[in-house]
């Protein structure tokens, strides 16, 4: 169970805080009852932070199966008065998507903040999507902060505007919000609504055509509300510095565009925008006036550039607005890339300062899995096991640490799209493909995600595959979250625990097995056998069950210590080559020996050696 309390602190006080910390803060300053997630890079210490504290305030936090699982669940409590906080990185909004674009029709009764950590460069996602589209195309508002302290501050007043106007309200983070620390002034503490009411009212809540064609009148009333409400929002602002030159910085934006312009040494009027959809019309009106060059600095995608020409257009103004063509529509945003737009719009000579070279060639280095990861166990038996069979499977990738068997030297992840994409992608394949076996790679946490329903569809219409379930015992890659197979909740009370074999059983699924991947012969043998399933037409489910070695580590679980017997190793590279454990390395003499600190016992290595080199300590 996380440990993240440092969001208690007194009233008044300032804290150190994450951006995520500093979310979470917000929605106990005014007093949420429910908050619920499914965890994902860069937002999950948020449910983290709030789930640590839950017990203290006695509000009600969860861990869900999935996003819209979890946006389900506050949703219907902000229906019922009680305000609530969802929170999920940008592509979980998709999952989430059906409830979400019907929210805005029935509206809520109680604060209803979504918080959307979007992932501009990647840095662990499959895409760059932005989610302030959403809000245009679901009549969501949107509120984007600049910065830790405005992260708090927003969930603050989205959480009151949102009650305020019966509808909910989108909070967009980036990851240099939510994983950037910042001095964060802590207000204080209203006592949570954790009990609710909920009147019937049929004409309201069931979203059927009769009730929903009357919905949409209303929704568009409330849409023009909140634009000039947004208009007088606190963190608007129009910072007026006399000049002819307009920059339009939403979100982090401003915080580097403020840099930027120190940086270059140019004046300009500034827009501060915290609210991008829908943006303030009269604000802007003000905003314009007497400029005649604009620059919209945004992350990442034109979305207050369209709206602000839209305005300037129904206003008859004719000024030069510049914005993606000068910075672009990919990846971060940095200083240099907004100071080389501002002075290029400005007219003056800069560019940034050269790299600092380096006079040393540091070769590249990929993430690989961890030493003893259980999932380089598996790899390696997939790989054999195909090979002693002599086929080439279509092996079907998912999202999760095991995305990295898509690297040498296991090249087993040929997909890799979406979360339970994995068996979703395998269906298609095994009706299309016919001379080479189908392989779903996915982890446990995935599986219980969005596995269920194209498990259960490729049971229903016979598409043959091996679907293997990596399962470490735990939500690895956002940072050991649990699950149901765990058994264990947000709060790190006792919940049912599920098991993925049980499931597959009960789904009618031909062949389901388990095995331990530090057991290596049985593993190659086992997935042989769920080979040999798939190719005579049917659907096998083995489920590879070993807890993750680093949340061994942490449960201090004990382990033996291995050593490489230089007397009897051959350097075949076996165990460097072919497994690639990075607790292992090559030495002066040209073989391998192992790194004891990085060893975590798992003896896979011992056992995939040709010569028993590889020994237990005694």
């Amino acid at each position: 169970m996380p440990k993240r309390k440092t969001i208690l602190g007194e009233a008044g006080s300032i804290a150190f805080l994450l951006g995520n910390e500093a979310i979470a803060r917000g929605a106990i300053e005014y007093g949420i009852g429910v908050a619920a997630a499914y965890p994902g890079t860069p937002s999950s210490e948020i449910i983290e932070s709030l789930a640590a504290v839950a017990n203290d305030l006695g509000i009600y936090v969860e861990w869900s199966v999935n996003e819209k699982t979890a946006f389900e669940l506050a949703y219907a409590a902000a229906m019922s008065g009680v305000p609530s906080l969802t929170a999920m990185k940008h592509v979980g909004l998709n999952v989430a998507a059906d409830p979400l674009m019907t929210s805005a029709y029935t509206g809520v009764r109680a604060g209803f903040i979504i918080v959307t950590a979007d992932d501009p460069y990647m840095h662990s996602s499959q895409n760059e999507q932005d989610n302030r589209w959403v809000g245009l195309h679901a009549y969501i508002p949107v509120l984007e902060p600049a910065n830790p302290q405005e992260a708090k501050d927003l969930t603050y007043l989205g959480l009151e505007y949102s009650e305020k106007l019966g509808h909910p309200i989108i909070l967009r983070s980036v990851t240099r919000v939510s994983h950037a620390r910042g001095l964060v002034r802590l207000g204080p503490l209203k006592p949570p609504r954790t009990v609710g009411s909920f009147p019937r009212e049929p004409q309201k809540w069931a979203v059927i055509p009769a009730h929903a064609r009357k919905m949409k009148i209303d929704v568009l009333r409330r849409w023009r509300e909140i634009e000039d409400v947004f208009s007088g929002f606190p963190y608007n602002r129009i910072d007026d510095n006399n000049s002819n030159i307009l920059i339009v910085a939403s979100g982090i934006g401003y915080s580097y565009a403020k840099d930027a312009l120190s940086i270059v040494g140019v004046k300009a009027r500034i827009l501060k925008i915290a609210t991008p959809v829908p943006l303030p019309r009269k604000l802007v009106e003000n905003a314009v006036n007497g400029v005649d060059k604009i620059l919209v600095v945004e992350e990442t995608d034109p979305v207050v550039e369209m709206q602000l020409k839209s305005i300037l257009f129904d206003l008859n103004i004719n000024v030069e607005v510049h914005g993606a063509d000068y910075l672009g529509r990919r990846g971060e945003l940095t200083i240099d890339r907004v100071a080389e737009a501002i002075a290029k719009i400005a007219g003056v000579s800069w560019s940034p300062p050269k790299p600092i070279e380096v006079p040393i060639n540091i070769p590249p280095r990929k993430p690989v899995l961890c030493p003893g990861c259980p999932h380089r166990a598996t790899f390696y038996a997939l790989i054999m096991a195909a090979r002693e069979l002599g086929v080439d499977p279509i092996y079907s990738g998912d999202i999760g640490c095991y995305s990295l068997g898509i690297d040498p030297p296991f090249n087993a992840q040929d997909t890799i799209t979406n979360m339970g994409g994995s068996i979703g992608l395998a269906n298609g394949f095994s009706h299309t493909v016919k001379n080479r076996p189908v392989v779903a790679i996915l982890g446990d946490s995935t599986f219980f995600h969005a596995g269920l329903p194209p498990l259960l569809n490729a049971v229903y219409n016979r598409a043959p595959m091996l679907v293997l379930v990596l399962d470490n015992e735990t939500t690895a890659m956002t940072g050991f979250q649990p699950h149901p197979g765990t058994g264990l909740t947000a709060t790190g009370g006792k919940g049912r625990k599920i098991l993925i074999e049980e499931i597959a059983k009960a789904m009618g699924v031909d062949y389901v097995d388990v095995f331990d991947p530090y057991d290596v012969r049985r593993a190659v043998e086992t997935i042989k056998t769920g080979l040999k399933v798939a190719m005579d037409g049917g659907i096998a489910v083995l489920v590879a069950r070993r807890v993750c070695s680093l949340l061994a580590a942490r449960l201090g679980l004990t382990r033996d210590r291995y050593f490489v017997d230089s007397s009897r190793c051959v350097g075949c590279s076996v165990c460097t080559n072919i497994l690639a454990c990075p607790a292992i390395v090559i030495g002066e003499d040209n073989k391998p020996r192992i790194i004891e600190s990085l060893c975590s016992g798992c003896g896979v290595c011992a056992q995939i050696c040709p010569f028993q080199a590889i020994t237990k300590r005694g």
